[in-house]
């Protein structure tokens, strides 16, 4: 009687479990990159400007740029302006003395008409008012206000001179408050635009009168043009 050999079954691996763990490594790793790439999006939406924000930036950018511009270009004319009316200024100071105690040295109607004129044209360059930022826009303003009070005070002794001599002597008291007005108005705007130039970092920049020395002038002050 032949012996058979009896042999063990060996049992095959579990298909269903291998491929359960491989899906869950696969879900894993996936839920691991998506998760990566959300919060990179996130993190980028978080720290990048909006695109309101953007444009408020560029607008302030520009609007600074033009200011600069503009503080240059009203500079310039207020240091020419200032240096005709000067001129005006010196002479005016001699016809209607701010000292009630000092002689006038009266000037002829000619000779007012021609300060008329330079003043009038003047006022003309300082009529365009360009937007700006509001500190240049009080400056403008300021030097604009001063230049037509000034024209107001010399229409005023114009008309003075008109009058008899016996009657000049109160209205010519007027006349030199008028003008102490517009040499105040016109200091208080050149130290403004002093600091709008500091301010911009061109340093300090003098347009004040010169030509009326204590008649409501502020003097500038001693620090060189230019520094800041």
């Amino acid at each position: 009687m032949s012996t058979k050999a009896h042999r063990k079954p060996v049992a095959p691996p579990p298909p269903a479990q291998t491929a359960s763990a491989s899906r869950v490594v696969l879900v894993a790793a996936v839920t691991a990159v998506v998760a990566g790439l959300a919060g990179g999006t996130i993190g980028y939406l978080v720290g990048s400007p909006s695109a309101s924000e953007v444009a408020v930036a560029e607008m302030r950018q520009a609007d600074e740029v033009r200011d600069k511009q503009q503080v240059e270009d009203l500079t310039a004319m207020a240091k020419s302006t200032a240096e005709e009316l000067d001129k005006v200024l010196a002479a005016f100071v001699l016809a209607v003395p701010q000292d009630p105690a000092a002689q006038p040295q009266p000037a002829v109607p000619e000779i007012v008409h021609g300060w008329q004129d330079v003043v009038r044209k003047v006022a003309e360059k300082h009529a365009d008012s360009p937007s700006g930022m509001t500190a240049t826009n009080v400056a403008r303003g300021g030097f604009r206000s001063a230049v037509n009070a000034l024209s107001a005070a010399l229409d005023s002794y114009a008309a003075v001179l008109a009058l008899p001599e016996d009657q000049r002597k109160p209205l010519l008291d007027l006349v030199a408050r008028q003008r102490t007005t517009a040499i105040t108005m016109w200091s208080v705007a050149a130290t403004q635009l002093d600091q709008l130039n500091v301010d911009s970092g061109h340093g300090h920049q003098h347009a004040y009168l010169t030509g009326t020395p204590g008649d409501g002038s502020i003097p500038a002050d001693n620090i060189p043009e230019g520094t800041e």
